[in-house]
């Protein structure tokens, strides 16, 4: 695309320069940055990256948690053509070793702080190029794992001038690579590009009725996309972002108090715990527009807006977050809304058919907000953008009123909180144990967590083994947050007429089911 009808993320900065030069662009830890302050950091950090020999495409893999530095190295990477990649924190360690050899980055930030541990281990495991910088101290003098001094992130950023790189930039290039939940037993980063970002945040501002006053709350992690979403809207209208590295319920009082915060990421069971906290009215949080519960209401200053009455809708972090809005089209039959005004969405069938009205089949879309693709998976990609659409492997039907009713995942999920956990993972590190023959991961209904993991295990002859040793062993592998709570042990799994295990006559024996949609219409 020339240069005249070109628009990225870089540019959006550049523009909030001009536009808001005293405005507050950023609140972290007690500090804060105007817009100009922030591009300069920003320039400061782009150009030490190329100084550091970095070129278009290459990546900077983030492993810590919330931080303006994540918020600064996005914009720095969008104006060279690189692409940044927020690490799931609460990783095991060798799921960031996994992580670091898939990413291949040209540098790591990483934080000491809580994960140091689990990083400095992954590290040790793995063999990286990458320029590594600690970004939670001023001055890393502290070793890495070969005994040699990190720099520190703000000690690199002082080696780059503060002029703009003025590097031309594809608008359709990837920017932000998310990593998904490991479907097909490992995960994939989502390659998500700057044109696409800047559609989706128009979207979720306008619903949301955020405009240049708003100052959103960054509670929510960031290597979800379904926080980003917010965070990115509020920048384009030229608010104000304010970070706390992970949810706590006091700090978030604190923040919403003193920054004035206008509203966060709020889901699940995160309102009462703010809500019990401020029972006694410490803080004031009537700077908050978010309506929700009669308590929480009480404490907020609540506003009606197309999201709030009718939040949510359907998505995955390969279309940018949500392609279907529940607060477009007035009334709807279906259960997540209609399609945003961007992109296209059809209900095909095993040979990539579009069905009608009614009639249940595969979910896909096209447009700019869908995926560039996967992070080193061309086979993927290839199945997955056939026919010049983004299959989601998730069953969902048009209404007769042209609205989406999302069904189920074409490969089961599990919905644990806010945390989608694919039996596929979980199954891959339960079957390495040496006692296990064979393994089925489901999900059973929850009351707090709407559903939590269960493994049904059929054990080597021979071999004793035990829940205990399953749930440590897991533990060990994945993330704790994808460990079964329970384990059942039983001489064979049930199998279909083609020798397949059949998941839902296991969920029938050992108590499955609350599956995220209506039913699961496939296994």
């Amino acid at each position: 695309m020339d240069a005249l009808h070109s628009l990225t993320l870089g540019d959006l900065l550049r523009e909030n320069r001009r536009r808001f030069p005293l405005r507050t662009a950023g609140v972290c830890g007690g500090e804060r940055w105007t817009y100009p302050e922030l591009d300069e950091r920003v320039n400061r950090l782009a150009n030490a990256l190329l100084g550091a020999g970095f070129e278009p495409g290459d990546r900077v893999l983030w492993l810590g948690q919330n931080c303006h530095r994540l918020f600064e190295c996005l914009f720095a990477v969008a104006k060279i053509g690189g692409i940044v990649v927020p690490a799931n924190w609460r990783q095991t360690a060798a799921e960031l070793a996994f992580q670091i050899e898939d990413v291949d980055a040209r540098v790591v930030i990483w934080q000491d702080e809580e994960i140091g541990d689990a990083v400095r281990e992954a590290r040790s495991s793995v063999s990286s190029a990458a320029r590594w910088l600690q970004h939670d101290v001023p001055n890393a003098d502290g070793p890495n794992t070969e005994g040699r001094r990190d720099d520190s992130y703000e000690e690199f950023i002082a080696t780059g001038a503060p002029d703009d790189p003025d590097i031309d930039v594809d608008p359709f290039s990837g920017v932000l690579a998310i990593y998904t939940a490991a479907f097909g037993g490992r995960p994939n980063g989502a390659l998500l590009s700057h044109f696409g970002f800047i559609l989706e945040n128009l979207t979720v501002a306008m619903l949301q009725h955020l405009d240049s006053d708003a100052i959103y709350l960054n509670s929510g992690p960031l290597f979800h996309v379904g926080s980003f979403m917010t965070t990115m809207a509020t920048f384009q209208q030229g608010g104000t972002n304010v970070f706390m590295a992970r949810f706590d319920a006091e700090e978030f009082c604190r923040l919403v108090d003193a920054e004035r915060c206008t509203t966060g990421y709020v889901v699940g069971n995160i309102m009462d715990r703010v809500v019990e906290v401020n029972r006694d009215g410490q803080y004031d949080l009537t700077s908050l527009r978010l309506p929700g519960t009669p308590e929480w209401n009480a404490m907020v200053s609540a506003e009606s807006t197309p999201w709030s009455r009718n939040a949510g809708g359907y998505g995955q972090t390969e279309v940018n977050g949500l392609v279907t809005f529940r607060g477009i089209g007035g009334d709807h039959e279906g259960t997540h809304g209609r399609t945003l005004p961007l992109a296209q969405l059809r209900i095909v069938d095993e040979d990539d058919h579009e069905l009608g009205p009614g009639e249940v089949g595969e979910i896909v879309v096209r447009g700019p907000t869908a995926m560039v693709g996967y992070l080193h998976r061309p086979e993927i990609n290839e199945h997955r953008q056939r026919g010049g659409w983004h299959h989601t492997f998730d069953l969902g039907r048009r209404e007769i009123d042209g609205s989406i009713t999302f069904i189920g995942p074409m490969t089961t999920m599990i919905k644990s909180g806010v945390e989608n956990i694919y039996p596929a993972e979980v199954e891959a590190a339960i079957a390495r144990h040496a006692g296990v023959a064979e393994v089925c991961v489901i999900g059973v209904p929850d009351a707090e967590w709407d559903q939590c993991v269960k493994a049904v295990v059929v054990a080597v002859a021979g071999v004793e083994v035990t829940d205990h040793d399953i749930i440590e062993h897991c533990k060990r592998n994945i993330a704790s947050y994808k460990k079964p709570r329970s384990v059942e042990f039983t001489d064979a799994l049930p199998r279909d007429v083609n020798g397949m295990v059949d998941r839902n006559a296991v969920d029938a024996a050992f108590g499955g089911g609350g599956y995220p949609g209506p039913k699961r219409t496939r296994g």
